[in-house]
């Protein structure tokens, strides 16, 4: 039996999805999630003061995207809620990463597969723990795959370039600076070209989930705050 004209297989076509969402994600600047001695740290190349790739989520646990901002925009508005109604319903202790990452997996799943576009969205949902032991980082994929991350996720452009740099420099219990300054020395270095780069403060969007704090751990850092650790 012959196939009818214009038939395209399944494969093909979830193979074209994967495709066009990844050319859409490496068009977006690059978003560097890991861990440090206090906590997790978030560094974003953003020049915008206004369109967040970084938030807060919950009491613990932080938001990282990047993409097509109304997209992933949409995505952290319903963890807010899938977290605040929650925790209201059980206890504040029940909201965990771990669920959040897995209720975004499904929904971007069903998005990759029904919808007549996927989503061109990469995250890391972070949960900072009482130790450093208990630090998560889940990265989530256009098509709803996940991953439990160690030590630290790189997303959008250049991402391999800045993972293979991180490598070399990441290590466990580094301070705040010394880490923030590490995470920009990786992103400056990993340019188009491979020519060095210069990232200022008001170019960078900078947060940390911060296990010291109290019952809030997010804390985002204005450009004197994060000129300051750079220097």
């Amino acid at each position: 039996m012959s196939m009818p004209f214009g038939y395209v297989s399944p494969e093909q076509v979830m193979k074209d999805r994967a495709d066009y969402a990844r050319k859409g994600i490496a068009r977006g600047r690059a978003v560097l999630v890991m861990t440090y001695s206090d906590g997790i740290l978030f560094v974003a190349e953003n020049p915008s003061s206004a369109l967040h790739k970084v938030s807060e989520i919950y009491d613990r646990i932080g938001f990282a995207a990047v993409g097509k901002y109304n997209e992933f925009e949409n995505l952290r508005q319903a963890g807010v809620r899938m977290a605040d109604l929650r925790g209201y319903s059980y206890d504040r202790t029940d909201v965990t990463g771990r669920m959040l990452a897995n209720t975004y997996a499904q929904i971007l799943g069903t998005i990759f597969t029904t919808e007549s576009k996927p989503y061109e969205v990469e995250m890391t949902v972070a949960e900072v723990g009482e130790t450093p032991a208990g630090d998560q980082l889940y990265r989530l994929t256009y098509d709803g795959s996940v991953a439990d991350e160690q030590g630290f996720v790189v997303m959008g452009g250049n991402a391999e370039a800045i993972s293979g740099r991180l490598k070399d420099s990441h290590r466990d219990g580094m301070e705040l600076g010394e880490g923030l300054r590490v995470a920009v020395t990786a992103m400056t270095a990993a340019g188009d070209n491979g020519e060095q780069r210069t990232l200022t403060a008001d170019a960078l969007e900078v947060a940390v989930l911060d296990r010291t704090r109290p019952r809030r751990k997010f804390r985002r850092f204005t450009d004197s705050q994060t000129e300051a650790l750079l220097a």
